[in-house]
């Protein structure tokens, strides 16, 4: 059976092995960037130019420079910055304007509107068009070499679930289906805001008991927000929510908990992002969710502390003792 190429926009760490992982598992894949000398690099070496360069693109992986001429794909799947993935979308549908349904790997709320992915899609493209979140824990440089994985595709149709597991399942990759689109998003979004949270109790080292503490009353915070707007406790219990808050937490590979940490030794937030040099999405998902749980009387003390650090309206250390003088609760709340 032939298939419609997959067409990936991105091809930073994450969208070159997302375009992998197609290609591992037999599909033709279209990698675009904006980034020309990237894409240059991929074509002329490939290899990336800047992640695991040791590792050589399946040959079934085609950069591209442009959109132009493009053939239909069967989807698009969007791994750019979650903030410009609006302009992306645009310029995706000027150029695919009979595009049959969009993916995204992308993690995040946009910081004007508040919107979630599948709303971006729908008030750029309609709200017809098939959407799907895919998200888990998964780290971009071990996909590449591949290591096996396992990640949720939330998909808003069964048959653009169907059509993503086929395009991904191969022999180190697992992918789960789920219908709980909003679960997902979520999930994958608020973990990030957790790691931050994470990385400076780290870097304040406060020890093995605090993180533990953190990283379960933080997915306590994720839970609450999503099934407010509509995920499923099951969700955040899975790949998508509690291994993808784990993994973020825990390991140095993850730019959020690290940006924590050097927020923490360094108490300045423009030094912390000097000190990751990449986009830390946790920073202005933080912003975002904090004035949202406000205004839907959403308990969200974790996000709320770090936003405030974020903001200078407090320090690392004065937002750690502003959590522990909470009022006691049920564990359950």
């Amino acid at each position: 059976m032939t298939h419609a190429p997959v067409l990936v926009i991105g091809a930073g760490a994450w969208g070159t092995a997302l375009a992998s992982v197609c290609a591992r598992a037999g599909r033709q894949v279209l990698l675009y960037d904006k980034d020309a000398t990237t894409i240059a690099a991929l074509a002329a070496t490939r290899r990336h130019p800047r992640f695991a360069s040791e590792v050589e693109l399946d040959a079934r992986i085609t950069p591209l420079a442009t959109l132009a001429d493009c053939p239909e794909p069967a989807f698009a799947m969007l791994v750019v910055p979650y903030q410009v993935m609006r302009s992306a979308l645009r310029d995706v549908h000027a150029a695919l304007p009979m595009l049959r349904a969009v993916a995204c790997a992308s993690k995040g709320f946009e910081l004007e509107t508040g919107m979630m992915a599948h709303e971006i899609v729908a008030d750029v493209l309609g709200p017809a068009l098939p959407f799907a979140q895919v998200s888990g824990p998964n780290f971009a440089v071990e996909i590449l070499r591949g290591s096996p994985a396992a990640i949720t595709i939330g998909a808003s149709q069964p048959a653009l679930g169907a059509e993503l597991v086929n395009a991904m399942h191969g022999p180190a990759f697992r992918p789960y289906y789920t219908d709980d689109v909003v679960g997902v998003e979520i999930g994958g979004a608020l973990k990030n805001v957790i790691a931050i949270a994470a990385g400076i109790a780290d870097g304040l080292a406060l020890g093995a008991n605090t993180r533990a503490a953190l990283i379960t009353r933080g997915l306590a915070e994720i839970a609450r927000f999503g099934i407010a707007r509509g995920g499923r406790m099951e969700t955040f219990m899975g790949l998508s929510g509690m291994g993808d808050l784990v993994l973020t937490c825990t390991d140095n590979q993850s730019r959020n908990r690290r940006f924590g940490m050097a927020l923490a030794e360094t108490g300045s937030v423009a030094a912390a992002q000097d000190r990751v040099g990449a986009l830390v999405e946790g920073v202005t998902t933080a912003q975002a969710i904090a004035a949202m749980a406000t205004r839907e009387q959403i308990d969200m003390p974790i996000a709320a502390e770090v936003a405030r650090v974020l903001a200078g309206a407090t320090s690392p250390r004065e937002a750690v003792r502003a959590l522990l003088a909470r009022d006691p609760t049920a564990e359950t709340r």
